[in-house]
């Protein structure tokens, strides 16, 4: 699995990152009124597009072969890129209508870039695992 994800990483990591993360930016950007209601916690919608976004992005970190150092410490860099991403998006919100900046929003991107790290290294720690026994 991981060979296959490494040999095509363009097709399956790189673009469904890219196409996530504008899609993530767009609906970022909607005036409030045009936002959909999904009949959650806005905590939950935040918590939950974080987490995706932290899974893809510590994926093409790790897959990545160009910058080493990068490869070495992905987590590390993927929760600072998203966070600082997350906070820039908090403050862009401020001139968007009907949106607004909200510092609990951030935490809650922060914990769940985290959380989506933790995840990817746990499955791709597992997959490593059943590539050695076989």
């Amino acid at each position: 699995m991981l060979d296959f994800l490494e040999s095509h990483k363009n097709k399956f990591v790189y673009l469904p990152l890219i196409i996530y993360w504008l899609i993530l930016l767009i609906a970022t950007s909607l005036p409030g009124n045009e936002l959909p209601n999904l009949h959650v916690s806005d905590k939950i919608e935040h918590f939950a597009a974080y987490f995706i976004l932290a899974l893809l992005f510590s994926l093409a970190l790790l897959l990545q072969s160009k910058y080493e150092w990068l490869k070495r410490r992905a987590n590390f860099w993927a929760i600072v890129i998203i966070t600082i991403y997350a906070a820039l998006d908090e403050l862009h919100q401020l001139i968007i209508p009907g949106r607004s900046c909200d510092f609990r929003d951030w935490i809650t991107d922060f914990m769940a870039t985290c959380f989506g790290v933790l995840v990817m290294n746990m499955l791709l720690s597992r997959i490593k695992s059943k590539t050695v026994k076989k």
